[in-house]
């Protein structure tokens, strides 16, 4: 099933939250007008603000609650975006000119401030305050897992639990997070909140992997292969492969992740090791895995057309191809 399809399900509410958004991000500096109008034009496929939505409906009746949740949760995450590319030194997404690229870092980095802040904004003027509490613990998981990454791509000693605690904290504390403001939004019960959270939590694992298992695809995705090694970050299939290699060609992999002079050559190499070992296989099942444990929260959910776009959201996120 397409994304398009899946959407249908909440198609009107997903229009009445893009207008509900670009009214939100308005402000009075033209400057900052003219770059958020660029950031509208060139959204990507609202995966979070359709988690939220799937889970109110799934656990109760979608409300103007909802749509603040939603609209916290994009702002976040665009703010994140933003904010990443001035750190990674990147100039595009989603195949056009990143802000930094266009307007410099200081400019960048405002414009991330000013989504974070009104994202809180949203949450304190109409008192969402378990809303409120629910990003801000997103934001604070999301920065310590980034940090915990980058000390770690110093000294290339990630190990299979330290790349499993990054993981649930850069990625599925927010995907998390989106499915528990869904619940939260209706006023759920604590049995389906758990449920919905603990399904958001074991989404997001396998979300990641998938998009580490992406990396290495290029053809697939259009995308530069091999950004993960290029910036000195151990994901999964690599963490396995080095676990089961010899100690030899150990020190080999990470003497040529840890110079990168030549990065084509490092990533057909650093491919060709995961693949000997059995990285790439290893870590399709472990996300396999975790889908299969997202899963079995969902169903636990009561059945409804709603249940069954998140159960299709689920097998589209972990069978994309960019």
């Amino acid at each position: 099933m397409s994304l398009k399809e899946i959407k249908s399900v909440v198609e009107n509410e997903l229009k009445e939250f893009d207008g509900f958004f670009s009214k939100e991000l308005k402000s009075k500096a033209p400057l900052l007008n003219t770059i958020l109008k660029y950031v509208l034009r060139k959204k990507g496929k609202q995966i979070r603000p359709l988690f939220v939505f799937l889970s109110a409906g799934i656990t109760g009746k979608i409300n103007p609650k909802t749509y603040r949740g939603a609209a916290m949760i994009e702002l976040l995450h665009t703010a994140t975006l933003v904010h990443d590319d001035v750190v990674d030194d990147s100039f595009q997404r989603r195949g056009l000119f990143s802000i930094n690229a266009l307007w410099k870092n200081k400019i960048s980095v405002l414009v991330g401030d000013y989504m974070l802040s009104k994202g809180l904004l949203i949450s304190v003027e109409n008192g969402d305050y378990d809303l409120l509490e629910i990003t801000s613990n997103a934001v604070k998981q999301m920065s310590e897992g980034e940090l915990i990454q980058i000390e770690k791509a110093r000294n290339l000693n990630t190990k299979e639990d330290i790349y499993f605690d990054i993981i649930s904290k850069k990625t599925a504390s927010l995907i998390q997070a989106s499915c528990l403001i869904g619940a939260k939004s209706v006023m759920a019960g604590e049995k389906e909140t758990e449920l919905i959270s603990n399904f958001g939590h074991n989404m997001g694992i396998a979300f990641q992997i998938k998009d580490d298992l992406l990396d290495f695809n290029s053809k697939d995705t259009g995308k530069p292969a091999g950004t993960d090694i290029k910036e000195k970050k151990l994901t999964l299939p690599l963490i396995y492969a080095l676990n089961v290699a010899g100690k030899s060609e150990q020190r080999k992999i990470l003497s040529l992740v840890s110079k990168g002079k030549n990065q084509k050559e490092v990533y057909e190499q650093v491919y060709s090791f995961i693949n000997q070992f059995g990285g790439f296989e290893y870590a399709q099942d472990k996300m396999t895995e975790y889908k299969h444990i997202a899963l079995d929260n969902l169903y636990n959910l009561p059945e409804s057309s709603y249940r069954n776009a998140m159960e299709q959201l689920v097998e589209f996120t972990t069978s994309r191809k960019d």
